[in-house]
């Protein structure tokens, strides 16, 4: 008989209706692993659905499109008001619990119904950046005792986390880690590279959608800064997201424009951009907007560095082209050739399959 494994979502959004999808079409793997997995209850901002003995497909189903259509849960015919979501941890959770997070919400929000879940011995598994990089104090509490997943917070469906873990458990060390974090800029660098202008490139990207609302959120690169935070605490770094040296791709005076003002001003980031690449191409290198986290030893500190620079041709992330993440791993054991993991970063297909398997690890773990 599979061990009923039940599951309280934060989170309806397009990763949330990826992840209800998955955990539907999996009954029979997760059967062969000993395994069913169950809503007991989905929350967003407002509103939350709880059934305690597991809701029925249906119901969630009707949830995830409710969302879809832009509705809230407490409009849903089994749905209700929330004001806490510790309140409903302690209303729905139950032994071999799993608290997912899909949301983009704040950390403050979230923390008091995640240390009651830990408290009761349930486990957490995340795709929002936000708790894990909010104080070290918040990521020990979180983290310390190893029923946290969050492979989904960096390079979404990439295995990144796992990997750095699997060095870490086999004894390598890590010496340095470079990487292009943010499928956006990566696109961004590629088309600069293949001489567009830059203030262009980023209209374009916009009306694919494939940057944030505001484009200041990508090109801040303080998603990137927090996927390096994750990382380097990952590795046992101590600082905080402060630590983090990031170097946007506007000046600091475009911060306080309007989002119309921003995308009218675009092309006077032209030329400079323009001037960082062709140095770059003079030197024989190439543009990438790179995070570097070099762990620190007892002679050097740590260092995490975010923003545009020059790379060899030849490197992995010389070598990258378009939006996909790369993560370079050099190490004792990958010395003069790093470990690279590359693929799409971003989507709500992979970001959901990261999630599913937090999921069934730390069910296989707890059960």
């Amino acid at each position: 008989m599979p061990t009923p494994i039940s599951i309280i979502q934060f989170g309806l959004g397009g990763v949330g209706r990826a992840l209800v999808q998955q955990v539907f079409a999996t009954r029979e793997a997760q059967a062969r692993h000993g395994i069913a997995l169950r809503y007991i209850a989905v929350a967003d901002s407002a509103g939350a659905i709880v059934g305690e003995r597991g809701l029925d497909e249906s119901i969630v189903e009707s949830a995830a499109r409710l969302k879809e259509r832009g509705g809230n849960l407490h409009e849903h015919e089994a749905g209700y008001f929330q004001q806490s979501l510790a309140a409903l941890i302690d209303l729905a959770g139950q032994p071999q619990t799993v608290v997912v997070d899909t949301t983009a919400a704040e950390a403050d929000s979230l923390l008091p119904a995640f240390d009651l879940a830990l408290s009761r011995g349930y486990a957490l598994v995340l795709a929002n950046k936000k708790p894990l990089t909010a104080s070290l104090e918040t990521w020990q509490r979180l983290t310390g005792e190893g029923r946290a997943g969050y492979e989904a917070t960096v390079g979404a469906g990439l295995p990144v986390i796992s990997t750095l873990r699997h060095l870490l458990d086999t004894g390598d060390e890590v010496h340095r880690i470079e990487g292009v974090l943010s499928g956006t800029l990566g696109y961004l660098m590629s088309e600069l590279q293949e001489g567009a202008a830059f203030g262009a490139a980023v209209r374009d990207a916009k009306a694919r959608g494939w940057t944030e609302p505001d484009p200041r959120d990508d090109l801040s690169g303080m998603d990137v800064a927090r996927k390096m935070l994750i990382l380097a605490r990952t590795l046992g770094y101590t600082g905080e997201l402060e630590d983090v040296s990031v170097t946007p791709l506007y000046p600091a005076s475009f911060a306080a424009l309007s989002l119309d003002d921003f995308m009218a001003r675009l092309d006077e980031l032209d030329v400079d951009l323009a001037a960082q690449r062709d140095e770059a191409h003079g030197a024989g290198q190439r543009l990438r907007y790179a995070a570097t986290i070099h762990p620190g030893n007892p002679d050097q500190p740590a260092q995490l560095r975010a923003g545009p620079t020059s790379v060899p041709t030849d490197s992995p992330l010389g070598a990258l082209r378009g939006p996909d993440n790369l993560l370079a791993f050099y190490t004792s054991r990958y010395a003069a050739r790093p470990l690279v993991v590359q693929g799409a970063g971003a989507g709500v297909e992979v970001t959901a399959s990261a999630l599913l398997g937090d999921i069934l690890r730390l069910a296989h773990e707890t059960r």
